[in-house]
C-alpha cells in the first residue's frame, strides 16, 4: 500500500461543504468521482470538513492505494476536470504512516469582512459585508481573549459527549485595505467554532456587546448564549501545518 498527499483550494460557493453526503453536490464528492476514474475502491481523509460556503486555499487530503498510480498524470487530470471551483496545487507520495487529519498540528482559518454600506461584486461571496463601522481595536483585544487552552462549549456545535476544549495559539483581528480580517490558528476546531467567534467579535465591534460581557458568554459553556454564526463566505481554510 502506498500513500498520497493531495493539496487542493476550492471555492467553497457552489459547495454543500466538503463531506460527502448523498444527492447534493460537495468537495469531497467531486474530488473522489475524478480520482475513482483512475483508482478504485478511493476513500480520502482531509484535514479539516469545511461547511457549505467555506472556502480553502490550503486544504489537505490523503489515502492509500495498491493501485499503481501517476500522481502527475492524474493532477493534470483533475485540474482539467475539477476546474474552475477546485485546483489541486499538489500530489505526491508520501510517508505510508501519513494522516491528513491526525497528523495535523495547526490550522488556520482567515474570515474577511468589508465593513461598509455598499458590496463589492468582485467579492460577492467571499467577504461578509457588514453595514456598520466597526472598532477595530475592541474586536482585536476580545481575540486576545481567545488564546489559551478553554472551553469554548458557548462558540460550537458539537455532538453529545464531544470534548468542547480547543487551544488555540493565535488570534488577530487588522486591517488590510477596505478589509478588516481576523486571522486564527489553532491545533483543531469544533464546528462553526470559528464563525461564531467572528459574530462575537462583530458585536463588540458595533457597539452591540460590551467587552466586559465576553468572559461569562465564555464561562456559561451555552451555546444558546452565544452570538450565532457568521456567514460560511467570509471563511477561508487558509492552511495546515504538519
Amino acid at each position: 500500500m502506498a500513500t498520497y498527499r493531495i493539496d487542493l483550494a476550492y471555492d467553497g460557493s457552489s459547495f454543500r461543504g466538503y463531506a460527502v453526503q448523498p444527492n447534493v453536490h460537495t468537495v469531497q464528492g467531486a474530488l473522489e468521482a475524478q480520482l475513482s476514474l483512475h483508482i478504485p475502491d478511493i476513500v480520502t481523509i482531509v484535514a479539516g470538513r469545511t461547511d457549505a460556503g467555506v472556502h480553502a486555499t490550503g486544504q489537505v487530503v490523503s489515502f492509500t492505494t495498491d493501485h499503481p498510480i501517476l500522481p502527475d498524470k492524474i493532477m493534470r487530470s483533475l485540474n482539467k476536470r475539477l476546474a474552475p471551483s477546485i485546483a489541486v496545487a499538489s500530489f505526491k507520495q508520501v510517508n505510508d504512516d501519513f494522516h491528513a487529519r491526525f497528523d495535523a498540528t495547526a490550522r488556520v482559518y482567515r474570515y474577511q469582512i468589508l465593513d461598509r454600506p455598499y458590496p463589492d461584486p468582485f467579492l460577492a461571496g467571499r467577504v461578509w459585508n457588514v453595514h456598520h463601522d466597526l472598532d477595530i481595536d475592541a474586536m482585536h483585544r476580545v481575540a486576545q481573549l481567545f488564546i489559551g487552552t478553554h472551553d469554548f462549549a458557548s462558540f460550537c456545535r458539537a455532538a453529545p459527549g464531544r470534548s468542547t476544549m480547543r487551544t488555540v495559539t493565535a488570534a488577530s483581528w487588522r486591517t488590510e485595505g477596505e478589509l478588516t480580517v481576523f486571522r486564527v490558528e489553532a491545533s483543531s476546531f469544533c464546528h462553526q467554532m470559528v464563525r461564531s467567534l467572528v459574530a462575537l467579535c462583530v458585536d463588540v465591534g458595533r457597539g452591540k456587546l460590551a467587552e466586559v460581557e465576553v468572559p461569562a458568554i465564555f464561562d456559561a459553556r451555552d451555546r444558546r448564549g452565544g452570538n450565532g454564526a457568521a456567514p460560511a463566505c467570509g471563511l477561508t481554510l487558509v492552511r495546515v501545518e504538519y
